[in-house]
């Protein structure tokens, strides 16, 4: 279940919800006048989100490279060109 609580909360309790974030690993929901306004999060929490995020950026480019094209490539080719990338072609 979330944590939500009052903007005042960042203000009055900052030490508790810092705290709570960086056990948690979860963000914290404040609210204003009873109103979502804003997530406080862990940085870590925080590059997680972007990390996954990008991932699924790469993963939606390849499905739409995917549908445009009929080209397809076996495993065997695919890691054939990795290890030469990361061999410096000396594979």
């Amino acid at each position: 279940m979330p944590a939500i609580r009052p903007i005042s909360d960042l203000r009055n309790n900052f030490t508790e919800i810092s705290r709570e974030v960086h056990e948690t690993n979860e963000p914290v929901f404040l609210t204003k006048n009873g109103y979502g306004d804003m997530v406080v999060m862990s940085i870590q929490a925080w590059e997680e989100t972007q990390f996954e995020n990008e991932i699924y950026l790469k993963l939606k480019e390849a499905e739409t490279e995917a549908r445009l094209s009929s080209k397809r490539l076996s495993h065997q080719e695919v890691f054939s060109g990795l290890r030469e990338r990361v061999m410096g072609n000396n594979v």
